[in-house]
């Protein structure tokens, strides 16, 4: 049996379906205030994640 995802738009929370014009967003609108939260830099992209399995390497 297939799942059913209940799907919304991540700025205003409405229930939108794959097949809308705008998804993931339920609006023009919404998509809009998404794009403007990237621009004036609300959304950021935590620290760079490390590999430790390059500093176990250099202490070898």
């Amino acid at each position: 049996m297939a799942r059913a995802l209940k799907l919304s738009c991540p700025t205003c929370k409405k229930p939108v379906t794959s097949k809308d014009a705008d998804f993931p967003f339920c609006s023009e609108r919404c998509r809009l205030i998404d794009l403007g939260k990237w621009a004036s830099g609300k959304y950021v992209i935590s620290s760079p994640v490390t590999d430790t399995d390059d500093d176990v390497d250099e202490k070898s």
